[in-house]
């Protein structure tokens, strides 16, 4: 194995989720820098390293010195010193600060930074704020580098040591150490399969109880990421053995001791997590709470007040319509569900107005900020998201609003409910006062949450709660193909397809997928814009059944990234290549940022000195340390569960065969509505047949409407 020695001259690439790197090496006494790839994570400009290895010739960029292993150590001259502080490593210290440091302290910069750190508020324009920020951020990335080697051992990806360090701090190695399995639980990214082959690294035994309990654990919290709150028993066993690969025998011990400890709840033939069984039977116990308890608005007359509401709105209301808003005026708790068209909007509006005429605490929500924003935009009334609404306490990871600190409203009104999961429900409930009317409003049909549960479903199955069910297309909207298709398919209809030019639907047939490709390309970056003065950026959604393939998501945005927003300096984070001017969504919810899963917004600035990345969120900035950004995807194309919720002024929906197992009825019915003004199905017929007859909606396990009728017949409270 051959040896070289140099140092560092620029990082050439580096791909932060493996640690592969490729770099220019300044070596001693040479004019020429020699070009060292492999996997050397978190190599920094200026550092001296020692590399063993050995030499390749690469077809295209000549040769190169293979890196099988290294040690680093820190620079020892001028420039290294400089070139090393300049380089990122430090957040906002760059060339100018770097150049002032090292013309003050020399060659015994690093060693001024390391232990008499106070000495650098002798730099002229260097404050507290940045050399406290020198501090930490040098203290920080030692610790990580640390953490770095020590993974690198058990064959964990560099990138997560900055994930780690920010979880446990100084005492991340430790904490490994003790038990590995708390990895999969506690840091974004990393599965029980990682966290599991670090343990049998480290020693633990293939039947230890740590990595049982862990393992039975995991593979309920994955369920629960398809859907389900509970599953069966029988069925789980199987999966749970070929996930751990032991016998079945060893796994009935370990559950019942996490029934002891509460941490799993069996009420044969279901299993749950202990969380989501509290959940349920907490949503169930508020409900009996809201419907037994005595209401603050004044009893009215509900035929006077539906009157009322047609000559404020100026409209007459269909049979439907009325007793929906006549039921919502009565009951405690009522729930209205229809598709486009059929009016829950006028009806919303219409119960809005009755009710500020008796009280003026009136609270709109809805699960997500473009739901809320289009709630408030119908309404003309300040809307929050659910999680605003519940004020997100960082102390304690939960909600400030609860039983003990309610929420100021004689009315609660919540928009696209069926997009509500179980958790999020059971907060939002526990939070509404005893006195105060609940009026859920959703579209049964569309696709269940993205989080676990399918609670609009469960509501109204249950029988516990008034429901309106609107099924009459609102007369205006009948000239609308986008409504009138919609209602077509969600009642196993074709649509038409065979439209005018000027009409707000379109199909366009394309035989593969790289044909469909080509035509979306085409329409989002050229047609559409031309002829409906549609931005491409904010008014044109490509929805995407799959997340992988040609036309699925991941491919659709690197092809549409490059094509509406190309850039010379992108910056490569997470496995994902940004430039300012992206689209992009965020993928799970950031309490601390006050960003949720399934947010749209745009890059405003990539910051390599400070490390930031800064979106735009409705008018809000919000900063992202490049650590973070595995929280952000691009989103010029989307998946159909990601978008529920919101509405685009155009929609654009691949539709083919190769997506087969996502082709169902209710996802299609979902796509298509999300559109406000034009529509685009680019693909096949066949596709769009299959999906139509497709009505298999996926089974959830749930507990929730079984816990609803159990606590309505047992009067609990």
């Amino acid at each position: 194995m051959d040896e070289l020695k140099g140092t560092v001259e620029a990082i050439v690439y580096a791909q932060p989720e493996n640690g592969f790197t490729v770099a220019r090496l300044k070596e001693p006494g040479k004019k020429e820098f020699t070009v060292i790839v492999g996997c050397i994570p978190a190599l920094q400009p200026g550092e001296a390293v020692c590399c063993r290895g050995a030499w390749k010739v690469h077809p295209s960029h000549g040769r190169q010195f293979e890196v099988a292993d290294y040690t680093v150590e820190m620079p020892s001259d001028l420039a290294g010193i400089q070139k090393y502080l300049e380089s990122g490593l430090v957040k906002g210290i760059g060339p100018v600060f770097a150049k002032k440091i090292v013309d003050l302290f020399g060659t015994q910069t690093l060693q001024v930074i390391e232990e008499t750190p106070h000495r650098l508020y002798e730099i002229a324009g260097l404050g507290e704020k940045k050399v406290e920020k020198l501090k930490s951020c040098w203290k920080e990335q030692r610790f990580i580098r640390d953490i770095m080697i020590f993974l690198r051992t058990y064959g964990v990806s560099p990138a997560y040591a900055q994930r780690i360090y920010k979880v446990y701090g100084e005492q991340s190695i430790a904490k490994v150490q003790e038990n590995p399995y708390n990895l999969a639980k506690d840091i974004f990214g990393i599965g029980f399969k990682l966290a599991d082959a670090v343990a049998q690294k480290l020693g633990f035994a293939l039947h230890s109880p740590e990595r049982l309990s862990a393992g039975i654990q995991h593979v309920l919290w994955e369920l629960a990421g398809e859907g389900h709150t509970c599953y069966p028993e029988a069925d789980f066993l199987p999966l749970a053995t070929a996930t751990l690969e032991v016998d079945v025998s060893l796994l009935e011990g370990v559950i019942q001791s996490l029934v002891t400890k509460k941490a799993l709840v069996r009420k044969a033939p279901l299993l749950w997590l202990g969380s989501f069984f509290s959940y349920e039977q907490g949503i169930a116990q508020s409900f009996l709470r809201l419907k037994e308890h005595a209401q603050k608005i004044r009893q009215i007359d509900t035929e006077r007040a539906a009157d009322w509401a047609q000559e404020k709105l100026r409209i007459r209301f269909a049979d439907q319509q009325r007793q929906a808003v006549i039921q919502a005026l009565t009951d405690k708790v009522h729930v209205i569900t229809g598709g486009p068209g059929t009016g829950k909007s006028t009806i919303t509006n219409a119960i809005l107005g009755v009710t500020l005429k008796l009280t003026d605490k009136v609270l709109l929500a809805a699960p997500t900020g473009r739901a809320a924003k289009r709630l408030t935009q119908i309404t003309h009334r300040k809307a929050f998201t659910i999680h605003a609404l519940l004020e997100m306490d960082f102390a304690s990871g939960g909600f400030k609003r609860g039983a003990d600190n309610p929420l100021d409203c004689d009315l609660l009104i919540v928009d696209e409910a069926s997009m509500i999961d179980t958790a999020l429900l059971f907060h939002l409930l526990r939070a509404l006062p005893g006195d105060a009317r609940l009026l859920l409003v959703g579209d049964i049909d569309q696709l269940p949450s993205v989080g676990p549960g399918t609670v609009l479903r469960d509501v109204i199955q249950s029988s516990l709660v008034g429901v309106t069910r609107l099924t009459e297309i609102f007369r205006q909207a009948r000239g609308s193909l986008i409504i009138t298709n919609a209602h077509r398919i969600n009642h196993g209809e074709f649509p038409s397809i065979d439209t005018p030019p000027e009409s707000d639907f379109h199909y366009i047939e394309a035989e593969t997928p790289e044909a469909i490709q080509q035509v979306i390309l085409e329409l989002v970056s050229k047609e559409i814009p031309a002829r409906w003065n549609l931005d491409p950026f904010d008014e044109i959604q490509v929805l995407s059944p799959m997340k992988r393939g040609v036309i699925g998501a991941e491919l659709l945005n690197e092809s549409l990234q490059t094509l509406l927003n190309p850039s010379q300096t992108p910056l490569f984070r997470a496995g994902r290549r940004f430039h300012v001017g992206d689209k992009v969504m965020q993928i799970q919810n950031d309490y601390d940022r006050k960003v949720y899963n399934g947010d749209i917004g745009r890059i405003g600035t990539i910051d390599p000195s400070e490390q930031t990345v800064v979106v735009v969120f409705d008018e809000r900035n919000v900063s992202y340390d490049f650590s973070d950004l595995d929280e952000l995807v691009l989103a010029y194309a989307t998946s159909v569960h990601k978008y529920q919720g919101s509405e685009c002024p155009c929609i654009v929906i691949p539709v083919h065969t190769s997506h087969f197992k996502l082709l169902h009825r209710n996802l299609l019915y979902t796509a298509v509505t999300r559109g406000k003004r034009q529509v685009y199905l680019v693909g096949t017929k066949k596709a769009i047949a299959i999906a139509i007859h497709n009505d298999q909606v996926q089974n959830r396990y749930t507990g929730l409407e079984a816990a609803l009728r159990s606590c309505a017949s047992r009067g609990c409270t």
